[in-house]
């Protein structure tokens, strides 16, 4: 007699966006036609960051036409980037998570890839860009960043400045993220390690953006990213209190 066929995860897609009136709708469109290849069981969710252009309206008009698969969290004012990443992961409901930026530098189409790759003995699959598409300026502080925050950090990923992941809903039981900022990416990825979840790793597209601009690189939030990360390698690398917490959280899966 076969063994009965492991029914299909379902997916939560979820994008957080802040004044991106230019690109949200077409992402959106695009992650809903994608998603119901993978699985019956799927969202599509924006967190509108506070978003002063037309973003809210556009996604708004969105809910009315697609009212079974998408919904939208508003910010009434900006979070960060972390504070958006919060929320979406709080706001899935599915098995598995996966998010990108809502400026359209990636292809929601690629999460095929990132699906395809999550095997039983993988926990979470991260991107890494083919060939970055962005002015110089910006590839030569993101490769600094890269390796410095790799070595303070004990890192092993090959990018871990992209924002392409899918993950398994259940590690958020075990590891909390706190940080409101863009290093939430690197909180993420440390205390995903320290738990002991396992990576796999995927190569993904990187396009130029096509509308609005970065709202990282100018030299006060590179500043304050600095002494973000500092004070992340502080209190993850050196008091490592994450760790403690970790703990906590398995022994009370294990008990429940």
């Amino acid at each position: 007699m076969p063994a009965p066929a492991t029914p299909t995860p379902g997916l939560s897609v979820f994008f957080p966006a802040y004044n991106d009136s230019g690109t949200i709708a077409s992402l959106v469109i695009r992650a809903l036609h994608v998603a119901a290849t993978l699985t019956s069981d799927y969202e599509v969710i924006v967190v509108n960051d506070g978003s002063q252009d037309g973003t809210g309206e556009i996604l708004d008009e969105l809910t009315r036409v697609y009212p079974d698969h998408f919904r939208v969290v508003h910010h009434v004012v900006n979070r960060g980037y972390g504070g958006a990443l919060r929320s979406g992961f709080a706001a899935a409901t599915k098995d598995l998570v996966f998010y990108t930026d809502g400026d359209a530098q990636y292809d929601p189409g690629e999460l095929t890839d990132l699906w395809a790759a999550m095997r039983p003995d993988v926990d979470w699959v991260n991107g890494w860009k083919i060939s970055r598409s962005d002015p110089l300026h910006r590839i030569v502080i993101g490769r600094v960043y890269h390796h410095t925050v790799k070595l303070l950090f004990g890192l092993k990923v090959r990018d871990v400045d992209c924002d392409f992941r899918l993950m398994r809903r259940r590690m958020f039981e075990a590891v909390r993220l706190e940080k409101n900022s863009g290093v939430i990416c690197l909180e993420m990825m440390k205390k995903f390690k320290d738990a002991g979840f396992r990576v796999a790793e995927v190569p993904v597209h990187h396009y130029h953006r096509a509308h609005g601009k970065s709202q990282f690189f100018n030299f006060p939030r590179i500043a304050r990213t600095g002494i973000d990360v500092l004070k992340l390698w502080w209190l993850l690398v050196v008091r490592r209190e994450h760790l403690s917490a970790t703990g906590r959280a398995a022994a009370e899966r294990t008990r429940s």
